[in-house]
């Protein structure tokens, strides 16, 4: 239903059409929207999070949970005549439960179980969205063990209570009164949370709510609130929330300091002029030591169980670690999350009350930035395709200058990688019992260096952006080669990608002759150049050479890879005879998949890559490649496999049409 509102702009009159409620079609519109939003506002979110873990994945986590929540009512809506506003919810809400990525996206589920358990009995309206806020907030906080203030948990309150204030609720006054309390409540999040409060930030998960906050705004009003971009730094003079986003690089920057805010403090309560912070209970920089100890991420779904099995699950998990979440669909799914040093024992305590699926475990050791080693880790060198794949586990950028032809589409989280088979030994190690690679210094980087084998002129600038040094491949290396690539090399301690250039036996023949006393070396098993830039992505010389090498291993074995080809002669592979021009899929090194055309034999190959599982697909571009084939083997996957994330570079290698990474 709609009304009208005018504004006057200039010498001419607009009218704005509001909306006096939202059906089942307008939900879906209003979701669709917060997809796009959280999509534009995805890097701005991730760079935000420092809390509970600083892995800068809160906006990736966000999108990848509505865009499952998008997907699973779209599917819902097929062929169906009524399009009720509770089948949209309901559908939202058990897509984003079952799709969920990291604590923000099984908020978020709530959030949408909120509204789905408020529109049952008809269109979403101004009293409608008032219950639908105070249900979502109780959900939230039932779902968690140990609720945190200065949180998402905290706005979401607030936006709840300011559009219960509204004493005439018309759907438009509620939802411009909930997202403006909920900017307020962001802008005081650092006062009530010491680990924003250092590092200068609002909380990212609440950044997140307020996009769908101002979306339902926009959906409803015809016209979109004005925000800033949080940033970290220094509070502007008007406050985090009052400048309007032009679209410029300056936006507002944020508090460092809990007494910068204080224009809120009469809406918030704190007319006294003081302001009522909560205590932090992990302390202003407990935050910096527990990334310092490796452990896990756990996620999963189950189903057959009730309210008292999961509440039982939620006390068992809060045993086993911190973040716990389990909360429901409201229907019969319900979805767990915890960080944890167990991650058997988490899922063991997920099936003692029901049955699991949809299990994720990520290791904090090699997905999360390493504290204290910032000014000389990985995020050191400042290029463009590592700050990419570092918005999974660092600055979220998503915009790449020296790649002008990249494809980024899907979601994707932290880098989960299934195990290869593929992979060559790490050779090297102890020697007259000394720690191999253990700097005289701890505080002072490593002399250590990383040497690349790559192919491809574009793949030579990826490497090299990344800090290696680059043995061109383009055609056949041999050991010796190698071997005088890494005498020539002027470190101490040299990490090698071969990145499949030789077989594992000359690797090992390689790294013995290589050593000697002023040198140390290991052979990394990098099978693929797609496997080699996993590993690069996580090289961190203010780690001991052993730390180093086993993360920028486990990065690079962990990763699937395959490749596209076209075939040039008529020749019998282990799937059946191939003609020349037909596309053929290769895992590793074994031809998988034979199609008559290669776009065609592309997709196949993705469908088997990603039928295991995956959150980043990698796509490196050979030099005959044509320009549209990144873009539709982008858009398979984006269609096929809602929540993964495709990023694709220029390569120029010879042989592969594509290579492929599924991690």
């Amino acid at each position: 239903m709609l009304g009208a509102r005018v504004r006057r702009t200039g010498s001419e009159v607009a009218v704005a059409h509001v909306r006096e409620s939202l059906d089942g079609p307008d939900l879906l519109v209003w979701a669709r929207g917060c997809r796009t939003d959280l999509e534009l506002r995805r890097a701005e979110i991730d760079a935000l999070n420092v809390f509970p873990i600083a892995d800068a994945d809160t906006g990736t986590n966000l999108l990848a949970t509505m865009r499952a929540a998008v997907a699973t009512a779209e599917r819902a809506v097929l062929d169906v005549e009524d399009v009720t506003s509770h089948l949209v919810a309901q559908a939202l809400a058990r897509g984003a439960t079952t799709g969920a990525r990291g604590n923000s996206g099984i908020i978020l589920s709530q959030v949408l179980r909120g509204i789905a358990e408020a529109v049952v009995a008809g269109p979403l309206t101004g009293v409608r969205l008032q219950e639908a806020l105070l249900r979502s907030a109780v959900l939230v906080r039932t779902g968690l063990s140990a609720p945190v203030e200065g949180t998402i948990l905290t706005v979401l309150d607030r936006a709840a209570a300011a559009a219960a204030e509204v004493t005439e609720p018309s759907l438009a006054e509620v939802a411009r009164s909930a997202a403006e309390g909920a900017a307020h409540a962001l802008s005081r999040t650092p006062t009530q949370l010491g680990v924003l409060r250092a590092a200068g930030v609002v909380d990212a998960g609440a950044r997140g709510l307020l996009v769908l906050l101002d979306c339902l705004v926009t959906e409803v009003c015809g016209e979109a609130p004005a925000r800033v971009r949080y940033t970290r730094g220094e509070l502007a003079d008007q406050g985090p929330h009052r400048r309007p986003d032009d679209g410029t690089e300056q936006g507002a920057n944020l508090p460092a300091r809990s007494g910068d805010i204080d224009h809120e403090r009469v809406r918030d309560g704190a007319a006294d002029g003081r302001e009522r912070r909560t205590p932090d209970p992990r302390g202003e920089h407990d935050h910096r030591e527990q990334d310092a100890d490796p452990h896990f991420e756990v996620m999963y779904v189950i189903s057959g169980t009730d309210e008292i099995a999961a509440g039982g699950l939620r006390d068992r998990l809060a045993v086993l670690g911190d973040s716990v979440v389990v909360v429901g669909d409201g229907d019969s799914t319900w979805s767990a999350h915890v960080h944890c040093r167990d991650a058997g024992a988490a899922i063991e305590a997920g099936l003692a009350v029901g049955t699991v699926t949809s299990i994720r475990i990520e290791s904090f050791a090699v997905t999360a930035p390493h504290s204290g080693h910032h000014e000389h880790g990985h995020h050191a060198h400042g290029t463009d395709w590592l700050a990419a794949r570092h918005a999974h586990s660092g600055t979220g950028a998503r915009e790449h200058a020296a790649l002008p032809d990249q494809v980024a589409s899907g979601a994707g989280d932290r880098l989960s990688r299934p195990i290869s088979r593929d992979a060559v030994p790490v050779t090297g190690g102890a020697r007259d019992g000394r720690v191999f690679g253990d700097p005289a210094a701890r505080g002072a980087l490593a002399d250590r260096g990383v040497l690349a084998v790559v192919a491809g002129a574009a793949a030579t600038r990826l490497f090299e952006d990344g800090g290696a040094v680059v043995l061109r491949g383009d055609r056949q290396v041999d050991t010796s080669a190698l071997l005088t690539a890494i005498r020539r090399m002027p470190h101490r301690e040299v990490l090698v990608l071969p990145n499949g250039a030789l077989p594992a036996q000359e690797l090992v023949a390689v790294g013995v002759a290589a050593r000697d006393g002023s040198r140390d070396v290991l052979l990394l098993p990098s099978a693929s150049m797609v496997q080699g830039l996993a590993a690069l992505a996580v090289h961190d010389r203010g780690r001991i050479a052993v730390d180093d090498a086993f993360a920028m291993s486990e990065a690079a074995a962990t990763t699937r890879w395959g490749a596209l080809r076209a075939a040039r002669v008529r020749a019998l592979t282990m799937v059946g005879m191939c003609s020349p021009g037909d596309g053929l899929g290769l895992v590793g090194q074994d031809v998988v998949v034979i199609d008559p055309d290669v776009v065609g034999a592309g997709r196949i190959l993705l469908d088997r890559m990603l039928g295991l599982g995956g959150e980043l697909v990698t796509l490196l571009m050979g030099a005959d490649a044509g320009p549209e084939l990144a873009q539709v083997l982008a858009d398979h996957v984006t269609a096929g496999f809602p929540g993964v994330e495709v990023v694709v570079y220029s390569g120029g290698q010879q042989v592969d049409l594509v290579q492929i990474g599924v991690e």
